[in-house]
């Protein structure tokens, strides 16, 4: 095994050098010879989150192993484009959930394009564009008349109308990450560009359109983490419920009022902070989950109920930790993370007169 590159991901009062290297190489001994990545071994899979995973180890310069998390990907897509909702870690060819969620389907074309930017690999980009392009057309079939995607196709072929605003805006990251891969192949797709406008004016200018998730912190900083609301928008959005979801020295909050914060929700909530220009305060977020490290793994615990000091669940999660190197590597600089969540070099996509 190669030693990971981690010179980026040292921030004070967050990583050192060694730490950094624990925590990608905590990651590495959770994924599988065949690229695919558990949220924590015995545990299951979902696409969503075994991306997020992937994308870290590049961000680390893991790029062999990020490459095989993408084949894994490629080699299990659904006939329609999809994924199931969850694999089951030891057999993933036993389903455990056959639901298939847009926004775990379309978050491929983030990190085909995050690894592309990490390796300027032409051939990759080939080989796993067909796989982009079947996720982005089976995502856009569930977009509704206002914009928003439907959040979930059941086992039976079910399409769902309602939508996710994390999910959309999440959603909507992907669609601009898709175009830049059909972009960089001179391969224009005008119908993607429209969608994701329309996406885009729906997160921005229509809640209403969206199901009522407000008390999760999720729905609060995705629009922003997304790349829907910028600039002056965005901060007020960010403002607005700061004292609701911030725990000032322990975290974010998953679900308001619940004493309960969460290592993904808070490295995100970073994220967003970086790209509206906010490093700072992005730091402190970062700084304050430090409790959330498990220093023989080198991965973090999901989450801590403060009202009673316990780590719950008792998990040490892929995920957590790779939402956290994303963090620090954007932070650091990391060219590649930079793009895909800074967003000024991808295109936004078309807003349509009808979308009003």
């Amino acid at each position: 095994m190669t030693t990971p590159r981690t010179e980026h991901l040292v921030l004070t009062g967050v990583l050192t050098a060694e730490q950094a290297a624990a925590t990608v190489a905590g990651i590495l001994a959770v994924q599988r010879e065949d690229g695919a990545i558990p949220w924590f071994r015995g545990h299951h899979l979902d696409p969503w989150d075994h991306t997020e995973a992937a994308m870290a180890l590049d961000a680390a310069g893991e790029h062999e192993a990020a490459e095989r998390a993408y084949d894994w990907l490629a080699r299990h897509q659904n006939d329609d484009g999809s994924w199931f909702a969850a694999y089951q870690d030891g057999d993933f060819d036993a389903v455990t959930d056959r639901g298939r969620e847009t926004n775990f389907v379309a978050y491929i074309a983030v990190g085909v394009w995050h690894h592309y930017l990490s390796t300027g690999d032409d051939t990759f980009l080939d080989r796993l564009w067909p796989t982009v392009h079947a996720a982005i057309e089976y995502v856009l079939r569930l977009q509704q008349p206002g914009g928003q995607i439907g959040w979930r196709r059941d086992d039976d072929g079910t399409p769902t109308a309602d939508a996710l605003l994390t999910g959309s805006s999440s959603i909507h990251q992907a669609l601009r990450c898709a175009l830049a891969v059909a972009e960089q192949r001179e391969e224009p797709q005008p119908d993607w560009e429209l969608a994701a406008g329309a996406l885009g004016h729906a997160i921005r200018r229509h809640p209403e359109r969206f199901l009522d998730k407000d008390r999760y912190s999720m729905d609060w900083y995705y629009p922003v983490l997304g790349g829907a609301l910028t600039g002056a928008e965005a901060k007020s959005r960010i403002e607005s419920d700061w004292d609701r979801f911030v725990v000032p020295g322990l975290g974010v909050r998953c679900v308001a009022p619940n004493p309960w914060v969460t290592g993904g929700e808070s490295a995100e909530l970073a994220l967003a902070l970086w790209a509206m220009g906010e490093s700072d305060r992005a730091l402190e977020i970062l700084q304050a989950i430090q409790h959330l490290r498990d220093a023989e793994s080198g991965l973090y615990w999901t989450g801590f109920v403060f009202e009673d000091e316990a780590i719950w669940p008792r998990e040490l999660t892929t995920w957590t930790a790779g939402s956290l190197l994303l963090a620090v590597a954007a932070l650091g600089g990391h060219e590649a993370t930079c793009a895909v969540f800074g967003g000024e070099q991808l295109p936004s996509g078309l807003e349509a007169d009808c979308c009003a």
